[in-house]
């Protein structure tokens, strides 16, 4: 590829970073089994960092592997905008149009990830039991297990957070409470992960909550000049299981410079320092979902990005372990 391709490639990925997805309605026509999930069919090859130096680790962390998904363009294993782990060595996924997707994480004998397997999705509904099918209806960007097990999705556009019940057994969904603050329809609830007896909320533009069943409490008020794509905004959160949050931020500057950053978030809701940095001309993407476990001694975290149905993006899943 010339320069002047390479460079127009990249302008192109990252203008599509920022920008909300072109479809209005997904293109795929599930055939569900039983259960109500469909296997659906894709490839994964592995990815490293890139060049060296354009990923920064912070001290103690290390590369534990990824892939990229290859999957046609009508496939629903696109635009994934959260991630959250099962506990069984699965994973479950959200797409801005309204799809749920899930599979296990596919490990070497050392634990790097090298692929995903049993790939399979199913539609999210409406509180009457109807399939989403527009995209103001089904733009999901956050995903949360709660402490009993019960599958949170907030939605943008119409700013909402709704509870699935349980994932085994997914039903109609219910509303729950989300926080009392005029969202912009594209700036909403991206960060949204399990805490204590509740959740808590991080606005893309801005702002912390800590929500229950009764109310929700502000932990970081939205600044008076709400966060630009130029900043590095939340989209992305998930519980510490050393406690705490993890977070990961993405920041777009025009023409080319698109990075996303991982972080810790304490009980305050202020952020440690930063422990990956993904940036040009290395590996990085519209990385949008993020979520931890421990193994052994360390945590393990992985992040997704959202491609945006854009055949320059790239759907990935990038794996480190933190001390």
């Amino acid at each position: 590829m010339n320069r002047r391709v390479y460079v127009a490639a990249l302008a192109a990925l990252t203008l599509a970073a920022c920008a909300s997805a072109v479809v209005t309605s997904q293109p795929w026509t599930p055939t569900s089994e039983a259960d109500g999930w469909s296997p659906v069919s894709a490839s994964t090859r592995t990815v490293g960092l890139g060049m060296p130096g354009a990923a920064v680790l912070g001290k103690g962390v290390r590369y534990a592997g990824g892939v990229t998904v290859l999957a046609g363009m009508d496939s629903p294993l696109h635009s994934l905008s959260d991630l959250k782990l099962t506990g069984d060595g699965g994973f479950i996924s959200v797409s801005d149009v309204g799809d749920l997707a899930r599979g296990r994480l596919a490990l070497d004998a050392r634990g790097r990830l090298i692929g995903l397997e049993g790939l399979s999705v199913r539609r999210l509904t409406l509180t009457d039991g109807a399939p989403i099918s527009q995209k103001m209806e089904g733009d999901a960007e956050g995903l949360a297990i709660t402490a009993g097990g019960d599958l949170l999705v907030s939605f943008e556009r119409d700013h909402r957070i709704w509870n699935y019940g349980p994932l085994a057994a997914l039903r109609a969904p219910e509303a729950v409470r989300r926080p009392d603050f005029p969202f912009t329809e594209n700036d909403g609830m991206e960060g949204l992960a399990a805490s204590g007896d509740g959740w808590r909320v991080a606005g893309e533009s801005g702002g912390v909550w800590n929500c229950s069943a009764v109310r929700c409490a502000v932990v970081t008020p939205p600044p008076e000049r709400p966060l630009t794509d130029a900043d590095y905004r939340i989209t992305g959160m998930d519980r510490d299981p050393a406690g705490g949050w993890f977070v990961v931020q993405r920041s777009y500057r025009a023409p080319i410079d698109v990075r996303a950053r991982v972080r810790r978030m304490a009980q305050d809701g202020t952020l440690g320092p930063v422990l990956v940095e993904l940036k040009l001309p290395g590996t990085t993407d519209n990385f949008e979902g993020i979520a931890a476990e421990r193994r052994g001694d360390r945590t393990r975290l992985y992040i997704l990005s959202d491609d945006n149905f854009n055949a320059v993006q790239r759907t990935m899943m990038l794996a480190f372990d933190i001390r």
